[in-house]
């Protein structure tokens, strides 16, 4: 794959998945049931954890490995998790669907958004630093995690909790920052950018069937980055979970600088706002789409809420309230700094569940350990290469790879060209295509039988 300019617009932290929510389950058609091990690998966000929950029977046994190559993203995938497993006695469904999607795809948030990051970031960090052994929430498990990652991870939520002087407000960093890639970006298209976001919504992403995503909204998001605005309000606090720290060398010596460094282009609505199982968010009147992919992100992301209500059981270190006993609401912290009890083991725990993150180089690690020898059921990949198929044989039968069907700054041709490299590469490391119904979105692989 093509990096540098070409993929300018993607980016290069993986804030959001460039594909749509996927059951990782549900293969040729068919369910895997009973007790099963996924393994995902640069998935970027938790939209295919939360959907493959969604789906599990009440006998299923579920667990998740993620490995993700920066700890900016591991921080940002326990932020959304904790949202997603607050209990609703705790944030209204309405609201927590709200506050997870201005968080998911939004540079600049309301100011409650803003409180509600922190007051989340200090009980991770809380969780990150204290709990050594034994996870507080087995869908936050960071156990397995080094030291210094842990310690990268308490960093990462001090900044979102304390943000650099200069990044207080969001017209002075996320404005500035986003522009600045968008500048870079266009180059000399930059005066007519206009004309550029319209091209790549309606040549490119309606072309490849997102026609749900609307003009004025996606123009708003590749204008400022702020892909959800649900409700009258003031959009304009730094969401600081979306900005991380990228090292440049000048002129020999290298330095760091914090900014927006994800995707511009593509947008946040592929992972929960382009596919629905209700045919009638998809409606069209005088040849437009009546809902947008606004309002399907919000209808799907509630549904998965739902689901986890639904599987989610009381704290055993909490004793069963009354019924309409409301627990103590989500409120900012006058002093994140202030030594508290945890109130991540007041979050649901969802029967059957876990989500573990492992190392960053735990790729090149686990074949070292009996353990893992054919322990996934299937692995999710991200990325790809010959070494990295003959690493994953070792570890499952199964491989779902992604293609780059919604990477804009792809020509048909490079495209085409990855898929076939995909392909030949699996071939070599020992997979075969899986005999499913192929997908431009998806490219599933399973071991060839010797």
């Amino acid at each position: 794959m093509s990096t540098g300019r070409t993929m300018e617009g993607a980016g290069c932290v993986t804030w959001w998945g460039f594909s749509p929510a996927l059951d990782l389950l549900r293969r040729d058609n068919m369910k895997q049931e009973g007790e099963v091990n996924v393994l995902l690998v640069g998935s970027g966000d938790p939209r295919h954890i939360l959907k493959t929950i969604a789906g599990l029977r009440d006998t299923d046994t579920l667990h998740i490995w993620v490995i993700e190559n920066s700890m900016d993203v591991v921080a940002r995938q326990l932020l959304l998790l904790f949202l997603a497993l607050t209990p609703q006695e705790s944030m209204g469904l309405h609201e927590k669907t709200e506050v997870f999607l201005e968080l998911f795809g939004n540079s600049e948030v309301r100011s409650q958004t803003e409180e509600t990051l922190r007051h989340v970031a200090t009980e991770l960090s809380l969780s990150v630093t204290e709990t050594l052994e034994t996870p507080t929430n087995p869908c936050l498990d960071t156990t397995h995690l080094r030291f210094k990652e842990r310690d990268d991870l308490d960093r990462i939520f001090k900044q979102w909790i304390h943000p650099p002087p200069s990044a207080r407000s969001a017209h002075v960093s996320i404005a500035k920052a986003w522009d600045g890639r968008v500048r870079q970006h266009l180059g000399t298209r930059y005066d007519s950018r206009a004309g550029c976001f319209d091209w790549d919504l309606t040549m490119k992403l309606h072309q490849k069937g997102c026609g749900v995503i609307n003009k004025q909204h996606y123009k708003l998001w590749r204008e400022r980055g702020v892909a959800f605005e649900m409700r009258e309000g003031i959009y304009q606090m730094a969401n600081e979970s979306l900005l991380s720290t990228r090292v440049f060398s000048h002129r020999g010596d290298k330095m760091a600088l914090r900014g927006y460094w994800g995707d511009i282009v593509s947008s946040p609505y592929l992972s929960f706002g382009i596919e629905t199982d209700d045919e009638k968010l998809l409606q069209k009147q005088n040849g437009q789409h009546v809902k947008t992919a606004q309002d399907i992100s919000y209808v799907n992301v509630q549904a998965l809420f739902k689901s986890l209500s639904c599987r989610g059981g009381t704290p055993p270190t909490q004793a069963c309230s009354e019924e309409g006993k409301a627990l103590v609401a989500l409120e900012p912290v006058s002093q994140p700094e202030a030594h508290h009890k945890s109130q991540i083991n007041e979050l649901m725990h969802l029967n059957g569940v876990s989500v573990t993150f492992l190392p960053l180089d735990s790729l090149s690690k686990l074949p070292e350990k009996q353990k893992y020898s054919h322990f996934f059921n299937s692995i999710y990949c991200h990325n790809f290469s010959y070494q990295l198929f003959l690493c994953l044989r070792l570890f499952s039968d199964c491989v779902l790879s992604i293609c780059l069907r919604y990477l804009l700054d792809l020509t048909k041709e490079q495209e085409v060209g990855f898929a076939e490299k995909v392909e030949d590469v699996a071939k070599e490391a020992g997979f075969e295509p899986s005999q499913e119904e192929k997908r431009d979105v998806y490219a599933t692989f399973a071991l060839q039988e010797e």
